[in-house]
C-alpha cells in the first residue's frame, strides 16, 4: 500500500469540502468520560485538514495539529491559521517534534489504523501529562441497509484502486485497541452523523477518497458515470442521504510498567 502520509495529497480540495465533521456530542462524552475543560491543550495527530481540531477549537481548547503531509498541514493553516488557539507542526505519530508531558489529551480522527501503533502508543505517553487522556475516533461510512448504500458500496468494490485493502485497513478493530489501551481498557461510543449531498456534492465526497481513480486516470468516466447513474436512481428532492457511525474510543496510556 502507498505511503499513507501522501495517499491524500492530490484530494485535499476534495477532502476539505466533502468530507464530514465531528458531532459535538464527542466533546460532550470527553465532558462526562474523562472531565475535559476548555483549559486542555489538545494534541490532534494525524490531524488533515483540521476536522477534528476544529471541535476541540469550538470547545474552547487549545489545539496542536500534527500533520506529517505538507498539502494537508497548509490546508489546515488556512482554514484554521487565524485562530489564536491552533497551531499546526510536521511530525507523525511516532515522532509529534512536541516535547515531553506538554499536552493534556491526545486525539486521532481517521487515522490510527496508518499508525506503528508500539511507535505511537510510547510517543503519546511521553508527550502526555499523566493520566495519559487518548481518544481515537473515525467516522465510519455506513456500507448497507439502504438501495443507495448498498450501490455506493458496489460502485467502490467496482471501481476503487486498492478499495478493499484500504476498507480492511480503516476499519476500527476492537482488538488493536484494545491492545493499544492495554493495561488500562477503555470505553467505547457511537454517535450517528449525517452529510446531504446533491450530485456535485456526491461527486467530491467520492473522488476525496484515495482510492478512487482521479481525472486522466483509468476508470475515472466510467466510476462517474455509475455514480450518476446511482444517483438519478436514489436521490429524493435532488439530494441524496450519506450516514456515518461516529465511533469514539476514549482511555488512558499508563506508563510503562504501570498496571
Amino acid at each position: 500500500m502507498a505511503d499513507p502520509t501522501r495517499r491524500f495529497s492530490d484530494r485535499v480540495a476534495d477532502y476539505v469540502r466533502f468530507r464530514p465533521g465531528y458531532p459535538p456530542a464527542v466533546v460532550d462524552l470527553l465532558m462526562t468520560a474523562c472531565g475535559l475543560t476548555p483549559a486542555w491543550v489538545v494534541a490532534d495527530i494525524g490531524a488533515g485538514p483540521g476536522n477534528l481540531s476544529r471541535l476541540f477549537l469550538d470547545h474552547g481548547n487549545p489545539v496542536v495539529a500534527v500533520e506529517p503531509n505538507r498539502e494537508m498541514r497548509e490546508a489546515g493553516e488556512r482554514l484554521l491559521g487565524a485562530h489564536p488557539r491552533f497551531r499546526a507542526v510536521a511530525g507523525r505519530a511516532e515522532a509529534t517534534g512536541l516535547p515531553n508531558r506538554s499536552v493534556d489529551l491526545v486525539v486521532a480522527g481517521q487515522a490510527f489504523h496508518w499508525f506503528d501503533r508500539a511507535a505511537a502508543k510510547a510517543e503519546f505517553a511521553r508527550i502526555l501529562q499523566p493520566p495519559g487522556r487518548t481518544v481515537l475516533v473515525w467516522n465510519e461510512r455506513r456500507t448497507g441497509g439502504t438501495p443507495f448504500l448498498e450501490a455506493y458500496e458496489y460502485l467502490l468494490l467496482a471501481h476503487g484502486t486498492d478499495y478493499a485493502a484500504v476498507r480492511h485497513q480503516d476499519a476500527a478493530d476492537d482488538v488493536a485497541i484494545a491492545a493499544f489501551f492495554a493495561p488500562a481498557g477503555f470505553e467505547k461510543a457511537r454517535f450517528d452523523n449525517l452529510q446531504t449531498f446533491d450530485l456535485a456534492g456526491l461527486t467530491g465526497r467520492l473522488l476525496s477518497s484515495s482510492y478512487a481513480p482521479g481525472a486522466g486516470q483509468p476508470g475515472h468516466a466510467a466510476m462517474l458515470a455509475d455514480l450518476a447513474e446511482i444517483f438519478a436512481r436514489h436521490q429524493e428532492d435532488g439530494r441524496i442521504a450519506f450516514p456515518y457511525d461516529t465511533t469514539v474510543y476514549v482511555g488512558r496510556l499508563l506508563p510503562e510498567g504501570a498496571g
